[in-house]
């Protein structure tokens, strides 16, 4: 069977995308989300388009991935730069990654107008940045950027610059739609140009200011190529890029070809809504595949339909991308998630056990008030030991009082948290002050915590994030507060919701305290 590489470039493509962050750690965290995906690689990042980027290849080369070669991502070298003097082509070095993606103009028009080159010394910029990396890197890949559209205008020049990166030695060439304007009808005829002109794999690299991208993609495959570049949920700059949620299963269920495992594949809706709400952004729930309506069915003759053949009016089974099917008049779904998700975090359920049912109630109570839990597996898991009884209470709450006092225009607030705390019968009192009143409510909880558990000193606060569930009623609305936790091992995720973000947030950082001393005290 023929097998496909996924090329995920979420973390450099996906981040251009308007009102799309991550942080270090986010990276780090989404990164081995793609691992665990079976995605064979990852593109971290253009190290010398800024400082986080470089951090990033500085961390996860210490990381394990089982899976997934780690790219990082430049240009060419610029004209007049000697390729080993070259600053970008220099700090690809220095990300010491297995492989590098390089880019390279295939447009006359972008050679002459944007860098106001000749045409042959920009196939010189392509030839020595490539021969050059080729020696210092185990893989290769050559994005030959504006590709079709370079065709288009002048093909002779398109096909001589990818012949120029082939003889330069690049293992991969990767042809870019990168305005986004292509058909796919039109690509049948330039790809089987291409493939009479050079031998080594290419790849699809296609962007969706038509609405095409994903069609572009599969089309590509189809005529021959064996590695596509996407992201995840389709983030990209403008409009965005080709999305891996459809292009997977598209790839395993439509063209019967290879790419990731069966078992890998269920967790494409787990990774959609997970990277959904680190950046936080609300979940697109019409979206193919992974969107909550994908599957769902309202009234009528297709309900009747389903429960008699549930292919009448579903062209996949959900499962398979770790979706499941819906009946909106009555939600018929939910307790093989529970049983999944119980067998993950070591919990012993019997999909008989009345709690079950009652774990599924309450989940969906909890969501109907705003809790998310992709992206908050720790209170997940909290919520399930205590349905079964099994959530100890480490101590308890008799206070706390957080002043923020704001003494002169030109001066930032003071913010002063003050808890009262009960722990085997002993009292503790703690004031702290902290940068906002959330880290100072977290700093008087952990140090009146601290005698009593001397674990917490470990406790880190990688990510606080905060979102408005019902913009229309202004700042009296519901928000929602996500913190990701860790200590020396492993992090975990934590929610909060109430109309009071203080509150909120007291919420998810008590959970993320009871998290780990679990972990320590009561798991092992």
């Amino acid at each position: 069977m023929r097998k496909i590489k996924i090329y995920d470039t979420t973390l450099r493509d996906g981040a251009q995308a308007e009102d799309i962050y991550f942080s270090l750690e986010d990276k780090l965290r989404i990164a081995h989300k793609l691992d665990d995906l079976g995605i064979h690689y990852i593109e971290g990042g253009w190290p010398s388009s800024n400082p986080r980027d470089q951090a990033f290849f500085q961390k996860i080369r210490h990381e394990k991935f089982n899976n997934s070669k780690i790219a990082a991502f430049g240009s060419t070298r610029k004209a007049g730069n000697k390729v080993e003097r070259d600053p970008n082509i220099k700090l690809l070095l220095q990300s010491k990654t297995q492989v590098v993606t390089i880019f390279g103009k295939i447009w006359d028009l972008h050679v002459t107008d944007a860098l106001k080159i000749s045409l042959q010394e920009n196939l010189d910029l392509i030839h020595d940045s490539i021969s050059f990396l080729k020696n210092n890197f185990e893989e290769v890949i050559f994005d030959a950027e504006h590709f079709f559209d370079g065709f288009k205008n002048n093909s002779d020049y398109a096909l001589k610059a990818i012949l120029t990166a082939a003889e330069a030695k690049a293992d991969w060439i990767i042809l870019c739609d990168t305005n986004g304007g292509s058909m796919p009808y039109e690509l049948e005829p330039i790809m089987k140009e291409v493939s009479k002109k050079i031998q080594i794999p290419i790849g699809i690299h296609a962007h969706n200011d038509s609405e095409t991208a994903v069609a572009n993609s599969i089309t590509a495959i189809k005529l021959g190529a064996d590695q596509v570049h996407a992201t995840i949920n389709g983030y990209g700059e403008r409009c965005g890029n080709a999305n891996l949620c459809s292009i997977i299963p598209n790839i395993k269920l439509k063209l019967k070809m290879d790419c990731v495992s069966d078992e890998q594949m269920k967790k494409l809706w787990e990774i959609s809504r997970f990277i959904n709400e680190l950046v936080n952004m609300k979940h697109w729930i019409h979206q193919p595949y992974v969107g909550k309506s994908a599957f769902a069915h309202k009234g009528g003759i297709h309900v009747d339909a389903i429960q008699k053949n549930r292919q009448a009016y579903e062209h996949i089974v959900p499962e398979m991308v770790g979706n499941h099917q819906r009946v909106l008049v009555s939600d018929l779904s939910g307790k093989s998630n529970i049983l999944y998700k119980a067998e993950e975090y070591g919990i012993d359920l019997d999909s008989k056990d009345p709690i079950v049912e009652q774990i599924l109630k309450e989940l969906k109570e909890l969501e109907n008030n705003g809790f998310q839990f992709e992206g908050a597996e720790g209170s997940f898991e909290l919520l399930m030991k205590n349905a079964k009884g099994d959530r100890k209470k480490f101590f308890d709450l008799k206070g706390f009082r957080v002043i923020i006092e704001k003494r002169r225009q030109d001066e930032e607030p003071i913010s002063e948290a003050t808890i009262k705390i009960v722990v085997d019968g002993q009292m503790e009192i703690m004031a702290a002050e902290g940068n906002g009143p959330v880290n100072a409510l977290d700093k008087a909880l952990r140090k009146a915590l601290i005698r009593f558990y001397p674990e917490l000193k470990n406790l880190n606060l990688y990510d606080f994030k905060v979102r408005i569930l019902d913009e229309k009623e202004g700042t009296e609305a519901n928000t929602r507060v996500l913190i990701e936790s860790g200590d020396h091992d492993s992090k975990w995720g934590t929610v909060g919701v109430s109309s009071n973000i203080i509150e909120a947030s007291w919420q998810a950082l008590v959970d993320s305290v009871d998290y780990i001393l679990h972990k320590n005290r009561i798991t092992k």
